[in-house]
């Protein structure tokens, strides 16, 4: 497969398949003009160890609830870059379905969501494995001091602003949960 058929059969952007190769973590040979292909088998054999529902997940599970797609495909990335096994959830109800199945090391949480928002879904995190058992960062767009001393009240380890300097969330995750 081509690069870019390789990333539409894994569902991400060219350029984070295209590290993976380079890390190593996506087997790819080269024509001999030089471009990268991908064999479905190495593929299949990258889903089952990393993707959804994997076994053998080779860092720290964080899980994305962030209603902004683009937000999580950028978290996303640059944390699997980081060595992170990441989950996304579009949706407070998705993030907690998807503690159902896998609870997280960490969960990265948009506070300003439709339907049930961010601090809804904390409250509900804490009911059910207790307050700090998976700790959770927070990041909205309303980056008031009332907001951070609100994160702070309510169980939050984290507090950053939209729009997010994203080393500053890395080196919070790492903190949190070194990889």
């Amino acid at each position: 497969m081509t690069l870019g058929q390789a990333a539409k059969y894994l569902g991400v952007a060219q350029s984070t398949i295209r590290k993976w190769s380079d890390l190593g973590r996506v087997p790819a040979f080269y024509t001999p003009g030089g471009h990268r292909r991908y064999r479905r088998s190495d593929l299949d054999a990258f889903l089952e160890r990393s993707g959804p529902g994997a076994k053998d997940r080779t860092g720290p599970v964080v899980l994305v609830v962030d209603d902004d797609p683009g937000v999580r495909e950028l978290v996303r990335t640059n944390l699997e870059l980081e060595g992170y096994s990441v989950l996304e959830a579009g949706s407070a109800n998705e993030g907690l379905s998807a503690l159902e199945h896998e609870p997280p090391d960490l969960i990265l949480l948009d506070v300003m969501m439709p339907e049930v928002d961010g601090w809804e879904m904390l409250r509900r995190v804490q009911e059910r494995f207790g307050v700090g058992a998976i700790p959770v960062i927070v990041f909205s767009g309303e980056v008031e001091e009332r907001a951070v001393t609100a994160s702070e009240r309510r169980g939050a380890r984290g507090f950053l602003g939209k729009p997010f300097d994203l080393q500053r969330l890395l080196d919070q995750a790492k903190q949190i949960v070194p990889t």
